[in-house]
């Protein structure tokens, strides 16, 4: 029997997270608090994952299939759902490293390029990440 928005709505919680499966790795988790989240598991690269997709009724089972659906194409093409995800949202934000190359972009121009080369090199070297975890302050 496939999962129904009415049988959502009706369900009630139980003493333990209860787990009720839409298909295709998605189900929606229902807490003993009452809150309803939409997860969905997957296998990348040999490990399991899981991506959450929403809260419910925010998300309904239609929207909740349609991400499903778009995270089953992405790993059908060899991409993770949830590094994708998390790379949108640092492209999204302006985190410094953005910022940095914006302004090296608007002034390199103007520089020699060894002088150019050595700035976005020391950039990269000893400040964008992975060059954080290299330094001993950010331990």
């Amino acid at each position: 029997m496939s999962l129904t928005d009415t049988a959502i709505r009706n369900a009630k919680p139980g003493e333990k997270p209860i787990k009720r499966f839409a298909g295709g790795g998605l189900y929606l988790r229902h807490n003993q608090n009452g809150s309803r989240w939409w997860r969905f598991d997957y296998r990348f690269a040999g490990k399991r994952r899981t991506l959450s997709m929403g809260v419910y009724p925010a998300v309904g089972l239609k929207q909740a299939r349609d991400k499903r659906d778009a995270a089953r194409k992405q790993l059908a093409a060899g991409i993770d759902p949830g590094l994708a995800r998390k790379a949108e949202r640092s492209a999204d934000a302006d985190s410094f490293e953005a910022v940095a190359r914006e302004w090296f972009a608007k002034y390199a121009p103007r520089w020699a390029p060894g002088h150019a080369s050595k700035i976005i090199g020391r950039f990269e070297r000893d400040i964008f990440p992975p060059g954080w975890a290299a330094c001993p302050w950010a331990r």
